[in-house]
């Protein structure tokens, strides 16, 4: 396994599978038998492990790779909406790049990202590029500024986030295709979702996926966007586009997502317009899990909403993080991130269990917990019945 690209989690303010599957996976993940022992011998690298304070602080900064100048240049005027009580969350993310030779898989996690009618916000993103990384990497930079711009243009206290987050895709689809014939080719999908102490927004614009776990019960958010779904296979061909199986069902036997950021040479069969929910926030949320195609290709939503919560219920650890060899990169030890972070930690188990399951694609993963208690700017913790 190569661990590619960023491994981070905050620190928690406190310290329809059968039987028989869900007891396979989780053999896996211990190490027991021939399959997870292979998975414990493989030397585990690590491109960058930051905690979310060190990412965060880089990506204000502005540190990215030149391929990504044109949009630090767009969002060189943005300034972040500085908010006052910016909600603490436990969380985690990962990227994975598998068994894949390039990756195109970005993640976002901006806390506090939008203040608005005296509430405040939190942004989570998972964005599987194909055909580069560069669009992914836009996206990662650029689609939540776009959002918080989109709000402060409207004068309404309450938030038409239907109307916001499809302006905002499109927004994003327009800026990446300003670069040219640089990435006409290239493409994300995307799944986000925007956490609130009352709400929670979903917007997905292709195949990855958003789940969350409500009392015990694996909850599916967001519908991939496949060419052989009825609805998506009629779009495609009422607006004069083919799906042919080539490898499996693709539109113009090229693209095995209907919708998407980027893929100008696909308009206009293939859209960027995202699918939006919103729904309240209930006692009985647990956790919400954002996450590429690469782990539900080979995971179900019931099994990764099990495993997860045997994760943040201290219950389930991985055991392969005792045989790296890693002691400190970036400052920041790999296992005490985990071990300040059962979010972090249920994030890591589902991205190996993927790989031991044969995923082949990049795997990307976000936890958030949604019944850990709060804190204010000024420290003290208190607790949310949300």
């Amino acid at each position: 396994m190569i661990f590619d690209s960023l491994t981070n989690g905050s620190p928690a303010p406190e310290s329809s599978c059968r039987k028989e599957n869900a007891l396979a996976g989780i053999t896996e993940l211990n190490g027991d038998g021939n399959k997870g022992k292979i998975v414990r011998r493989r030397r585990i690298e690590l491109w960058r492990v930051k905690s979310l304070s060190k990412e965060k602080s880089a990506r204000d900064q502005g540190i990215i790779s030149g391929e990504d100048a044109y949009f630090k240049k767009r969002r060189s005027g943005h300034k972040k909406n500085d908010s006052e009580g910016v909600t603490c969350r436990s969380h985690g993310s990962i990227s994975v790049i598998g068994r894949r030779r390039e990756m195109e898989d970005a993640v976002t996690v901006d806390l506090g990202f939008l203040r608005k009618a005296l509430k405040n916000y939190d942004f989570f993103g998972v964005y599987d590029g194909h055909g580069g990384s560069l669009v992914a990497r836009a996206c990662r930079e650029m689609l939540h500024r776009l959002l918080v711009e989109i709000v402060g243009e409207e004068s309404d206290e309450e938030i038409d986030w239907e109307k916001v987050m499809v302006a905002g895709f499109n927004k994003m689809d327009e800026e990446v295709n300003k670069i040219g014939a640089t990435v006409a080719t290239m493409g994300t999908t995307a799944v986000v979702a925007v956490v609130g102490e009352e709400v929670v927004v979903v917007a997905n614009c292709g195949d990855s996926r958003a789940v969350l776990s409500r009392g015990g019960v694996a909850v599916q958010l967001s519908d991939d966007h496949k060419p052989d779904r009825p609805d998506e296979l009629a779009r495609i061909e009422a607006s004069g586009g083919k799906v042919i199986n080539w490898n499996g069902q693709r539109v113009l036997g090229v693209l095995a997502t209907s919708r998407s950021i980027g893929d100008h040479y696909l308009k206009p069969f293939v859209i960027s317009q995202p699918e939006v929910r919103v729904f309240n926030r209930t006692n009985m949320d647990e956790f919400l899990i954002l996450a590429s195609d690469g782990l539900w290709d080979v995971v179900s939503n019931d099994f990764a909403c099990q495993v997860a919560k045997r994760c943040l219920d201290g219950q389930l650890r991985r055991r392969s993080q005792v045989n790296m060899n890693i002691e400190n990169i970036g400052g920041v030890r790999f296992d005490e991130t985990l071990r300040r972070s059962h979010a972090a930690e249920a994030a890591a188990v589902l991205a190996e269990l993927a790989i031991a399951r044969g995923s082949r694609d990049n795997i990307s993963v976000i936890v958030v917990e949604l019944r850990k208690k709060t804190c204010t700017t000024s420290g003290h913790i208190r607790n949310s019945s949300r």
